[in-house]
């Protein structure tokens, strides 16, 4: 079998799972770090399921319009479309730390002021949506930072258990957050529940300064932002299996909003529950997602993740039908429980290949894309669902949304994610340049040729690895690779590629590529001529000579 490429695998190769695999899922709440930062996690997520059932009843009471609704959700959510990219950005550039410092006060002010707006009785449907997109904007600003972290918190082995564990964090949160803001919006009121979110932010602010987190200079210097932001870019563009879980992520999200649009709208037009009821509609999805993290080693022990993936899918677009049709309260919550078993096994499983993919010098702007998409997928559905609802009607929109949603299920199963694991460790086995010329460090493209000597017998294989070798240069950042045969020496082979500058290349020696590049480099290198060692060289911008 061809060794795999980033992103490729036979179709259905997957490493076997160990028969421990189940209780792995808690591993990680045996380090401190780790669970104290959960433990902060899942309160301040008890606080922002409040906050969403708050939130919606108020406008539910005021306009009872389910497009104005269902845009509590697309507030929430579409800032991480606007700044998803440079806070991930500025995750990997500044100390993450105080990043999400920052960004908790802002979400603690903003929440602060929601609910003394609303105790005083100054709160209105637009309001709510104007804080809630404050809130989202500090959400943008935490999500890749806090994403980022988790592998420095636990071992690399244990990086797919604590990926689940956030799966399960924020579904325990839905469980009893939105059971709870029901019942405080019963008995208290809205400015209550807002409160208490704002209150759940200081738990976290709390747990974060009491983190002591290890930091390791950069030998080349902090990277600036747009060229962060660019680099970013083209690791993505150039993952093939970074873009497959983007692609799956499109394919499930959007349709699956639906859910959470129209859910306030079911509860009150076709099941005839107050606040307290839909909160246990949202508590019975949880209950099933906190289901779903138990379920899912035995499940990835005997599906691969793409067999998974769509599983999730079509089981997720079942349960919207089911919910279209149902007009009894407990059927409603039954079926939701097996609409949080899909959500918790379709998201973990995303969420946990990102994170496995992806090297640490660029993991923030990387699941900065994946969050984009999410979250933007969501606040993009749920307008559109909450548009169709109001159109053709709850029933009709919610059958549509399980077709579409079925559908692309299907289709992603042509978008293979695979499980090998990828050697994701830096690896600096770039021999240090030598050069007589100084060149300007962040000012004029650098271009490297490397000359190599192939015997004829390897030339196909060579150019099929130099393909591979090709997507890694453009991964670590070059704008441009090509490979040349020389005419008149036909064993002669000419790798070319531009960088944007001396910095980004020496970059590229200083930690950007891995040991799994490492690997790609010593394949096609392996079938060079061994008497005739491939030589490179280093171009920099032509200076005019001073005349004489």
């Amino acid at each position: 079998m061809t060794p795999p490429v980033d992103g490729g695998t036979a179709a259905g190769d997957r490493p076997p799972v160990p028969q421990s695999a189940a209780g792995s899922t808690w591993k990680p709440l045996r380090l401190r770090a780790f669970r104290t930062l959960w433990i902060a996690q899942i309160v301040s997520n008890i606080g922002g399921w409040m906050q969403t059932v708050g939130a919606q009843w108020l406008i539910t009471q005021e306009s009872g319009s389910a497009g104005l609704i269902a845009l509590v959700q697309t507030a929430a959510s579409f800032p991480v479309l606007l700044l998803g990219i440079p806070a991930g950005a500025l995750a990997d550039i500044v100390d993450r730390r105080k990043l999400l410092l920052c960004a908790q006060m802002l979400m603690f002010t903003a929440a602060g002021l929601l609910a003394a707006l609303t105790a005083t009785g100054r709160m209105n449907s637009y309001g709510v949506l104007a804080l809630t997109f404050v809130l989202g904007c500090g959400t943008a600003l935490m999500s890749p930072a806090w994403q980022a972290i988790q592998p420095e918190l636990v071992p690399k082995d244990q990086i797919p258990a604590a990926a689940a564990l956030g799966g399960v964090n924020m579904n325990l949160a839905r469980a009893i957050g939105p059971a709870l803001g029901g019942l405080v919006v019963a008995l208290a009121g809205t400015a209550a529940v807002f409160a208490i979110n704002a209150v759940s932010f200081l738990v976290t602010l709390a747990a974060l300064a009491a983190w002591h987190r290890r930091t390791e200079p950069d030998p080349v210097g902090p990277e600036r932002i747009l060229p962060a932001l660019r680099a970013g870019g083209r690791y993505v563009r150039h993952a093939p299996r970074v873009r497959r879980v983007l692609g799956r992520s499109l394919l499930f999200v959007p349709c699956a909003a639906a859910l959470w649009a129209l859910l306030p709208v079911a509860a009150r037009q076709q099941l005839g529950l107050e606040a307290g009821g839909y909160g246990l509609l949202l508590g019975a999805v949880g209950v099933g997602a906190a289901v779903g993290a138990v379920l899912l080693p035995l499940v990835r022990g005997r599906w691969s993740s793409n067999t998974a993936l769509a599983g999730g899918g079509m089981l997720f677009a079942v349960t919207l039908a089911l919910l279209g049709l149902v007009r009894i309260p407990w059927i409603a919550g039954v079926v939701l429980v097996f609409s949080g078993i899909a959500w918790m096994g379709v998201l973990s499983i995303l969420n946990a290949q990102m994170q496995v993919t992806v090297p640490k010098w660029v993991r923030a702007r990387a699941l900065a894309f994946y969050l984009t998409v999410f979250q933007g997928g969501m606040a993009v559905g749920a307008a559109v669902w909450g548009t169709v609802a109001d159109g053709i009607g709850l029933v009709a929109a919610l059958l549509v949304s399980a077709a579409v949603l079925a559908a692309g299920s299907l289709i992603g199963l042509l978008l293979s994610v695979p499980d090998t694991v990828l050697d994701r460790s830096p690896s600096m086995h770039w021999a240090t340049p030598t050069m007589v010329l100084e060149p300007p460090e962040t000012n004029g493209q650098v271009l490297i040729t490397i000359e190599y000597r192939v015997p004829a017998r390897n030339a196909d294989l060579f150019v099929r690895s130099m393909a591979a070798m090709g997507r890694s240069r453009l991964r670590t950042g070059a704008l441009h690779w090509d490979l040349y045969q020389d005419a008149a020496r036909p064993d002669t082979y000419l790798e070319v590629f531009l960088v944007a500058s001396w910095e980004e290349h020496l970059r590229q020696h200083s930690g950007r590529l891995t040991g799994f590049d490492k690997e790609t480099e010593e394949r096609a290198r392996a079938l060079v001529d061994p008497e005739h060692p491939f030589q490179v060289s280093h171009y920099i911008p032509a200076r005019k000579q001073s005349p004489d």
